[in-house]
């Protein structure tokens, strides 16, 4: 292999490849992958109360990451040739740091890409001209409901219309700038009582001048909003590898979603598995962490560093209608040890080998017993964190 790529791709001497055959031939990967992408969470503090927030139900203190320990992060990040990314993204309001404009051009400065979700309302002027002056790369606004009505019942005291003339502001600012940058997107958490504004997600795209969509499903963290999954029995059975005579696999073809076809695919498909293609195989009893697997850290506004954004804080939450405590799992602090470092660390390194394997018990697919209201342990004998009732793995949950 070229001696760049290598590089690139943290491979040395000793590094350890997978080989898979596939349809098309071999797939090459690292084991462990190296370090790509760093979620960073400015603050965990919000200028609002959405339905869907986990601050309905936890019990943590909140503050702001320090430009001290976010300056070591950054120093750390240099001797890190294989980071692609940073997110600035957590559960909460990243505009609310004072410091914000500086951190993505602190990002900027070791010339990865960088992202920032925001629900738009604290967007001004000034934050716009700092946004696109610091080289922000995209800027993705949570927007769960197309209408100013259905918008406020799951963000109280929020306004859509706000969020229209914020964004308006940034791209007016961009147009009169030399730059091209941020690239506009929307995240919108889909739930049964927003459903019917799906339809109109691509007409508020139109209207902020998006050009990209994340639709994810919601993750109940209180008791109220446990009946508003749209995935009780996709997130609960096997597909793709799995076949059987109650749930034959289906193989489809690209077809266009149109008025007069989705009737007849949702029939189809209300009565099989879910949809594969010769393309791609996919088996929920696997699991697959995006996290892990595309070589990704976290870290939350105390400098703690996590695998993954479910591990980043302790919360209840609800999966397959199942309460459910989530104890954080910290490999490190990026105020007391580099970056690359805590990604070396033995304990990081053998919990990333594990979630590969995914060797987890299969929580939601089987029901569940008292293990499965925690991630403390699981009944094929591993220990804590275990992650085989995690949604992202099971695709139901994803983030931009």
């Amino acid at each position: 292999m070229p001696e760049e790529l290598c590089h690139r791709l943290g491979l040395v001497s000793g590094s350890k490849v997978v080989i898979e055959e596939t349809p098309r031939g071999l797939l090459l990967r690292a084991a462990d992958p190296p370090l790509t992408k760093v979620y960073v969470e400015p603050t965990n503090s919000c200028n609002l109360s959405c339905r869907t927030c986990v601050r309905n139900s936890w019990s943590e203190p909140t503050g702001f990451l320090s430009m001290d320990s976010y300056r070591k992060l950054i120093d750390g990040l240099r001797q890190v040739p294989s980071a692609r990314r940073i997110s600035f993204w957590g559960f909460g309001e990243p505009l609310l740091h004072p410091d914000i404009v500086e951190m993505v051009a602190m990002a900027k400065g070791l010339r990865v890409e960088t992202q920032l979700i925001t629900n738009g309302l604290l967007l001004d002027r000034e934050t716009a001209h700092g946004l696109v002056n610091a080289g922000l790369d995209s800027l993705v606004v949570s927007i769960d409901g197309a209408s100013e009505k259905v918008y406020s019942e799951v963000r109280p005291g929020a306004n859509l219309e706000q969020v229209r003339d914020n964004i308006g502001l940034l791209r007016e600012v961009r147009r009169s700038s030399p730059r091209r940058n941020p690239e506009i997107g929307i995240e919108f958490v889909a739930m049964r009582s927003n459903l019917a504004e799906l339809g109109r997600v691509r007409e508020v795209a139109r209207s902020l001048g998006a050009s990209f969509i994340v639709i994810t499903n919601v993750l109940p963290y209180t008791e109220e909003m446990k009946d508003e999954v749209l995935y009780g029995l996709s997130a609960g059975r096997s597909v793709g590898t799995v076949r059987s005579k109650w749930w034959p696999e289906v193989s489809m073809p690209l077809i266009d979603i149109r008025g007069d076809t989705v009737g007849p695919i949702v029939d189809l498909l209300t009565h099989s598995s879910a949809p594969s293609s010769p393309q791609l195989r996919f088996d929920t009893m696997a699991g697959y962490c995006r996290f892990v697997s595309e070589g990704s850290a976290v870290v939350a506004w105390d400098g703690e560093v996590s695998p993954c954004v479910a591990l980043m804080h302790s919360y209840p939450c609800y999966v397959m209608g199942r309460k459910k405590q989530i104890r954080r799992f910290s490999v490190g602090n990026v105020a007391r040890a580099r970056i690359a470092e805590i990604w070396g660390s033995d304990q990081f390194v053998r919990f990333r080998d594990l979630v590969q394997r995914f060797d987890f018990a299969p929580c939601s697919d089987c029901g569940g017993c008292h293990l499965a209201e925690s991630n403390e342990e699981d009944c094929f004998g591993n220990g804590f964190p275990v992650c085989g009732d995690c949604l992202w793995a099971k695709g139901v949950i994803q983030c931009p």
